[in-house]
């Protein structure tokens, strides 16, 4: 089993985003078996959830770059 300290802080705020935002916020639907699916350009984290209700797409956007 791998510890927090072991994860990254990319893998960590996946972690928290697949416990504490799953629940739609525009039909109120909570995915209880879903997760949030991450992309990265090496310049760009890309965090996003489908809503299986509604299909709502909900993202977060972290920008790597020092601009």
């Amino acid at each position: 089993m791998t510890n927090d300290r072991n994860r990254s802080a990319f893998e960590r705020l996946k972690q928290h985003y697949d416990h504490e935002e799953l629940v739609c916020p525009d039909c109120g639907f909570e995915d209880e078996e879903g997760s949030w699916t991450s992309e990265t350009d090496g310049q760009v984290v890309e965090y996003y959830h489908e809503c299986p209700s509604c299909g709502a797409v909900r993202e977060h956007t972290i920008d790597l770059t020092d601009e």
